[in-house]
């Protein structure tokens, strides 16, 4: 899929469709690609989503965006490093309070719940562990808005805190959908089950449109929807399929199955294994010995 199209200029605020400007955060990366997409939506009060990293630039080019428009509320679609640290100050300046699930830790499965309290942390993606919203939102929730109803789906899986927002036939998807890459699921914040069943989720809702944390707008919801658990599904066929006839560890695995990526991102893919292997061994497909963790040897049952 050829996304190189896609490169607007941080800082200056795109007008996506009536009432939603989009304003790019300068922080390009691996894991951000061009950087992290912050949303406004509304006419003279205005919702923002995801005001992103902690960045006066991005603070600045925000505050030229919304030229005297106040803002009702500040919402976070999960606590990553990327999407969430601005959201305090940007309150603090305004007043809107701040929107989310919970913090860091909430909405995790029990098995992650589990690996986090024998001390095993996420890698690369970076928590904003400090992160505490004003008002938690729930599943299911329709907030009244001055941009319109929203609607708020909890969708974990690539975080456990993280949320979809609906928005007339839209979706804001976080990182949990994106046109340009396959989200990270690291545990213990990501879990590939959680994060198959909020795609399946998102399938039951219908969108026209699609509005990632990163990268362009996707125009084809469903499309890409059945493509991201197929490609989940067909990862856990790769996974029992190594493990056939051998036991392995998680680097192994990765060395196997990701031999086609660039070393770079293989940090990024052996957590993505791990989390795979979580899945697996909580189904009772493989065994870990000694026990389930990130050092284990897996083997098929």
């Amino acid at each position: 899929m050829d996304h190189g199209d896609f490169n607007p200029v941080p800082g200056i605020a795109e007008q996506l469709a009536p009432g939603l400007q989009r304003i790019l955060a300068p922080n390009p990366s691996p894991m951000t690609w061009r950087g992290t997409n912050t949303y406004v939506l509304g006419a003279d009060r205005v919702v923002v989503v995801d005001p992103g990293p902690l960045d006066a630039a991005h603070l600045g080019a925000l505050t030229r965006a919304l030229d005297g428009r106040t803002i009702s509320d500040i919402i976070v679609t999960h606590s990553h490093l990327d999407h969430s640290p601005l959201a305090p100050r940007l309150a603090s300046l305004t007043g809107a309070p701040v929107l989310a699930f919970g913090d860091s830790r909430e909405g995790r499965s029990a098995v992650m719940s589990r690996l986090a309290a024998e001390g095993y942390a996420g890698g690369g993606e970076g928590i904003d562990h400090g992160f505490q919203p004003d008002r938690t939102i729930a599943d299911g929730q329709i907030l009244d808005t001055p941009a319109g109803p929203i609607g708020v789906m909890h969708t974990p899986g690539h975080m456990g805190n993280h949320i979809c927002l609906t928005w007339h036939d839209a979706v804001f998807t976080g990182d949990l959908v994106m046109g340009w890459a396959t989200s990270l699921v690291s545990p213990p914040d990501g879990d590939v089950t959680d994060f198959i069943a909020s795609c399946r989720k998102l399938q039951d809702f219908g969108a026209a449109t699609f509005y990632p944390g990163h990268g362009a707008p996707i125009g084809d919801p469903a499309g890409r929807l059945d493509w991201l658990i197929a490609h989940r599904l067909s990862r856990r066929d790769q996974v029992l399929e190594a493990l056939s006839d051998n036991a392995l560890t998680v680097e192994q695995l990765t060395a196997l199955i990701y031999a086609d990526v660039a070393d770079a991102l293989w940090p990024a893919a052996a957590r993505n294994v791990f989390a795979q292997l979580i899945e697996l061994h909580e189904a009772g497909e493989i065994t870990a010995k000694p026990r389930l963790n990130a050092q284990a040897v897996f083997e098929r049952m």
